[in-house]
């Protein structure tokens, strides 16, 4: 029971850290982020965008994953409190790198993606 309950404090932490990323001044909500992501995947897919790779956005699913499952490089069981230090810095990784890497694509996607029509560049407006 203290174990589930220290596991869950160390994921809040890293999620909290992840939203105050998220929450700066002028930046995307986190709703917006997370509706994002499904159209990041696409873009990177079909090669429109590149600011990311399929490998990276593998290497947060394999995070995920691994926050997830119940197996442990460092098992809670054995080592208590300091078996949550692995859960905690993957945690921590994915929820920052999907933090930055959903900033890039939105600000990609404003620019030139699909919400401003990949095939309209700023500088080919007539008058």
């Amino acid at each position: 029971m203290a174990k589930s309950r220290a596991r869950t404090v160390a994921y809040v932490g890293a999620l909290a850290r992840a939203a105050r990323l998220a929450t700066k001044p002028g930046g995307p909500s986190l709703g917006d982020r997370a509706v994002a992501v499904p159209r990041m995947v696409k873009a990177i897919r079909s090669g429109d965008y590149t600011g990311t790779s399929m490998a990276k956005l593998g290497l947060l699913l394999a995070g995920t994953a691994y926050v997830a499952s119940p197996v442990d490089l460092m098992p809670e069981a054995v080592l208590g409190v300091l078996g949550l230090a692995d859960d905690a810095m993957v945690l921590g990784w994915v929820a920052t790198t999907l933090v930055e890497e959903t900033e890039k694509f939105l600000d990609w996607e404003s620019t030139v993606g699909s919400a401003g029509g990949a095939d309209t560049v700023p500088s080919d407006v007539v008058d």
